[in-house]
């Protein structure tokens, strides 16, 4: 078995990660709330839903439900490395969303 050797990582290399992981995590963070909120707000996504009628709300709140539920009980079908990537695919993507968020609260002249 060969060994790999790598250099280690200078103070400043460390600093600049640290502060990457931070900004990722902090925008995963802006996603998933913006997420949430745009899903729950007064005028958000499952608004027109339970407009129409409850029962039809509380349907459509079940399909999705039912939905996870099947995703999560698949999950031991699914190597350990392909769950990897997805997990990492929703990060960036969460991450993805929340600079969006962020370049639309700027653009609207927040702060």
């Amino acid at each position: 078995m060969e060994q790999v050797r790598t250099k280690p990582l200078s103070d400043s290399g460390i600093f600049f990660r640290a502060i990457a992981g931070f900004a990722i995590a902090a925008l995963v963070m802006l996603g998933v709330g913006g997420t949430v909120y745009r899903l729950v707000a007064p005028d958000g996504w499952l608004a027109p839903i339970f407009g129409r009628s409850l029962a039809g709300g509380m349907a459509a709140v079940l399909a999705l439900l039912i939905i996870a539920l099947c995703a999560w009980l698949t999950r031991g079908w699914v190597s350990i490395g392909a769950r990897n990537r997805h997990s990492e695919l929703f990060v960036y993507g969460f991450a993805a969303t929340g600079a969006l968020y962020a370049v639309q609260y700027l653009m609207k002249g927040g702060f």
